[in-house]
């Protein structure tokens, strides 16, 4: 009789356990974007999710003479089209503009987070073998379009990030920095790569990107968490969710900055060459939690990574537990929203699109997986003042949008961005496979 009894009561406990997962699930916003943006947003309690709030658009692309939706007093066209996957761009000294063309390598893993990921991963077009080359566009007569298209360097590694430094591009493979020799104005690389340093490779956060140094002399490359919140231990996030950086003299690099989960976009603020990035922030505590940043980043900072987020607020889901840390934890400067997906980062230097964007930050928000309502997919602006900071109070501005319709589906999604050599803003779309130009006369 006891053992019908316990059994009752299991099998009771199970169904309220199922209710309270079904009543939950998927977990929703409370809380306006507008009060999870900026230097002081709102972080709520936790809400943590057993069952992973899924909401993603389904890509739809593009139809001929559709566009994204750009601010007042700008417009938008296409720059170059039909693409492979184009994530990451980098203008060269003659204008020329690199796109890396690159995918997640292929991935594995069961349980839960296998199956997310994998059914993100096709819904993002993400699932598909990585082109693994960088194409060169070139608009020679100024009209905005880009009429040479031309493979540039080829048989790369997941590639993302580009710079040129001492007559060298370097290449940000997803598990190596590479380089070889460049020429102003060449449309084709053969030279084999040459591998600088290696690190860690793949994971959940694949792309690598790099930038000079305000040195002039070393470089800062941005290497992503393998996990969520180092679900797989910490051995497994060695020399990862960091900033590092690397001597090319000497092939060797340290670890600059750490605790940061997932850092793409990094740029030197005009004026003062203070390092900045953009960073995606952990998922899994509800539609409120946490939100992406924007934030300054100096030599061994520690941003909290996996043990806190947001300059000491504990992830209780995090073991081993390391308290010591808490009061050293860094807290961003600023934030853009939970789950937006924060990648591209450029400052106005020589952006041409009128003086409200004329000092500041122009971000891509790739857009989010874990939220409901869905969060991101496009490209705001954080204004500046004069001494580098964000403008006391200002909140995100939007300047391309339009990425969504009304039913939650996506005909693109941006990533990497850059100004071209007339001051216009170009926008990497690794769904509409385009790279869309906005310029001042809308």
């Amino acid at each position: 009789m006891r053992k019908h009894v316990l059994a009752v009561i299991g099998l009771l406990i199970a169904l309220g356990v199922a209710i309270f997962l079904y009543l939950s699930w998927p977990d929703a916003a409370r809380r306006d974007m507008a009060a999870v943006t900026g230097a002081r947003p709102d972080i709520t309690p936790p809400r943590e999710q057993v069952l992973p709030t899924v909401k993603t658009a389904d890509p739809i692309g593009w139809k001929a003479g559709e566009t994204p939706t750009a601010a007042a007093g700008l417009k938008t066209a296409a720059f170059a089209t039909g693409l492979d996957h184009p994530r990451w761009l980098y203008r060269l000294p003659n204008g020329d503009v690199l796109v890396a063309e690159t995918n997640s390598p292929l991935r594995s893993g069961g349980g839960v987070k296998g199956w997310v990921m994998r059914h993100l991963l096709g819904k993002v077009g993400a699932g598909v073998p990585s082109a693994n080359r960088i194409t060169l566009l070139r608009d020679a007569n100024g009209d905005g379009v880009a009429e040479v298209k031309t493979p540039f360097l080829t048989g790369l590694n997941s590639p993302s990030g580009m710079a040129l430094l001492g007559g060298q591009l370097y290449v940000a493979n997803t598990d190596a920095l590479v380089r070889v020799p460049y020429r102003n104005g060449e449309t084709k690389i053969t030279a084999r790569p040459e591998t600088v340093v290696r690190y860690p490779g793949g994971g959940n956060h694949w792309s690598r990107n790099v930038i000079v140094a305000e040195d002039g002399k070393t470089l800062y490359l941005s290497v992503g968490s393998a996990t969520n919140i180092a679900d797989d231990g910490l051995d497994a996030e060695h020399d990862r969710a960091a900033i590092l950086q690397v001597y090319p003299d000497s092939k060797k690099y340290r670890v600059f900055a750490a605790g940061i989960r997932n850092a793409n976009g990094m740029a030197l603020v005009p004026g003062t060459n203070r390092l900045w990035t953009v960073v995606n922030e952990r998922d899994m505590l509800g539609s409120d939690l946490v939100p992406d940043y924007l934030t300054a980043v100096e030599l061994g900072d520690h941003f909290g990574w996996p043990w806190y987020y947001w300059g000491g607020y504990i992830d209780t889901r995090v073991e081993p537990k390391n308290p010591q840390l808490q009061q050293y934890a860094k807290r961003p400067d600023y934030a853009l929203g939970p789950h937006v997906a924060a990648l591209g980062l450029t400052f106005a230097a020589d952006a041409k699109l009128g003086d409200r964007f004329a000092r500041g930050a122009f971000i891509s928000e790739h857009g989010s997986w874990n939220r409901k309502p869905l969060s991101g997919y496009k490209v705001v602006f954080v204004p500046f003042d004069a001494s580098g900071w964000p403008v006391q109070g200002a909140k995100p501005v939007d300047v391309l949008t339009g990425f969504l319709n009304k039913d939650d589906e996506a005909h693109g999604r941006p990533v990497g961005v850059i100004t071209d050599k007339s001051g216009a803003l170009l926008v990497a779309d690794d769904v509409g496979n385009t790279i869309w130009r906005v310029s001042a006369g809308g």
